[in-house]
């Protein structure tokens, strides 16, 4: 991602610095992307992102069908806001006539919708604001349980994103009383689904009839090409993060002042799992093995190695 995004000294400096705040100083999620967006929109020509030509020549058709249905304007914007905004509003008004506005279930609504607003760059991104916050601040799950559910989301059918369904089963079926924890877990996991995907679409088609002229917008593709390139520190830092709760069974925390480093405890250093990183990153970089193959194989050790032991 690096080599494709990161194409001047500024959007690295920019990786680096989003990499730097939520690592060292567990800055928000959505201030690093907002700083980042508001740089690239103020300095565009520092990020050199691709600026398209703008709307349609006078020797174009006109459109024609759907297309047409689809043009901008404001009464299609209200009507889109209006429908799918009610099915992302939904569940709140279900939540709050029967349990009122307080418990798991509404926390998870108003969690997750906003996660759907804030997030930019695709599911490793997100996993980084979701693993800071239903972790580190909510208390949903441990760290571990949380590699449990990537690990999930990687072995099976679907896209990664669905890791958050996860969460969200956990948190109600952990957090929900006077529910059974397998039918809470159930709504947990439906509640986080809804929420995370309406309000996708909701942006999908409020925004499409407008794709062409964003783009031609210099300062607009500035600042969407610079939160691409914090995007890359902010996977880093979820790289990493990852990294040492697999690798090690105990992981500290040094304070000083707003500097809130990870501290993993050297002698908690889990072998096994040492050494099926190094197996899989040989695997990936050297051999350049497919991914399904890698995970089999990985999967495979792993059971061997329980087995052993």
């Amino acid at each position: 991602m690096g080599k494709r995004a990161l194409k001047t000294r500024f959007s690295v400096a920019l990786a680096s610095a989003a990499f730097v705040a939520l690592f060292a100083f567990d800055a928000p999620f959505p201030l690093v992307v907002f700083a980042a967006g508001a740089l690239g929109y103020l300095f565009p020509h520092l990020v050199a992102a691709p600026v398209h030509g703008a709307g349609a020549r006078d020797d174009e058709p006109a459109m024609q069908g759907d297309a047409a249905r689809a043009a901008p304007s404001l009464a299609r914007a209200l009507q889109v806001i209006a429908f799918w905004g009610a099915l992302w509003v939904a569940p709140f008004i279900v939540i709050a006539a029967a349990a009122g506005p307080d418990g798991v279930f509404w926390n998870i609504a108003v969690f997750f919708s906003k996660m759907a607003v804030v997030t930019f760059g695709g599911a490793y991104a997100v996993l980084a604001y979701v693993a800071q916050q239903a972790v580190e601040t909510l208390g949903w799950l441990a760290p571990g349980e949380m590699v449990d559910g990537l690990a999930l989301a990687e072995t099976t059918p679907g896209p990664l994103i669905l890791v958050l369904s996860f969460v969200g089963f956990i948190a109600a079926w952990r957090h929900a009383p006077g529910f059974d924890p397998m039918i809470a877990g159930a709504l947990g996991a439906a509640l986080t689904t809804w929420v995370t995907f309406t309000p996708c679409f909701l942006w999908i088609f409020l925004g499409a009839p407008y794709v062409e002229r964003l783009r031609a917008n210099a300062k607009l593709a500035g600042a969407l090409g610079a939160i691409t390139a914090a995007v890359v520190g902010v996977i880093l830092n979820l790289a990493i993060w990852f990294a040492l709760h697999v690798l090690f069974r105990e992981v500290g925390a040094f304070r000083a002042g707003p500097l809130n480093l990870p501290a993993p405890v050297l002698a908690s250093l889990d072998a096994g799992a040492l050494a099926l990183s190094i197996v899989a990153g040989a695997a990936l970089l050297r051999l350049k093995l497919a991914v399904p193959l890698v995970l089999s194989l990985c999967a495979g050790l792993g059971l061997l190695a329980r087995f052993a032991l």
